[in-house]
C-alpha cells in the first residue's frame, strides 16, 4: 500500500479569449490574486497580474504519487479560473513532494 505525501503543485497556464466583461472581472479581483502573496495553501490560491495574459494556482495537497498530485492541481486551477468566467489554455504542472525535501541547516 502506497501511503500519501504532501504535495506542493504549482500549476501554469494561460488566460485566453477575453473580452471586455472578461477583463473587468480580471481587474477587479487582482487585488485578491497578487503574484507575491500568494502562496501554497490546501485551497489553493490563484495569482495573476494586470497583463492578464499568464497565471499561475498554488496548491499543497496530500496524494500517493505526483501524478495524481499534478492532475488534482490541474483541475483546482481549471475550477478557479472558470469561477472567474473566463477562459484558459496551456496549463502545466509541476509538483515538489515535502516529505522527501532535505533541510540544509546551518551551523
Amino acid at each position: 500500500m502506497t501511503e500519501e505525501h504532501t504535495y506542493r503543485v504549482l500549476v501554469r497556464g494561460r488566460f485566453t479569449d477575453l473580452d471586455d466583461a472578461g477583463r473587468a472581472r480580471l481587474n477587479k479581483a487582482a487585488g485578491q490574486h497578487d503574484m507575491l502573496t500568494a502562496g501554497f495553501t490546501e485551497d489553493g490560491s490563484l495569482a495573476y497580474d494586470h497583463a492578464l495574459d499568464f497565471f499561475s494556482f498554488r496548491v499543497q495537497l496530500k496524494e500517493k504519487d505526483e501524478r495524481a498530485g499534478c492532475d488534482r492541481g490541474k483541475a483546482l486551477a481549471a475550477r478557479a479560473v472558470e469561477d472567474l468566467g473566463v477562459d484558459f489554455r496551456d496549463l502545466k504542472a509541476s509538483a515538489t513532494d515535502m516529505d522527501t525535501v532535505k533541510v540544509k541547516r546551518r551551523r
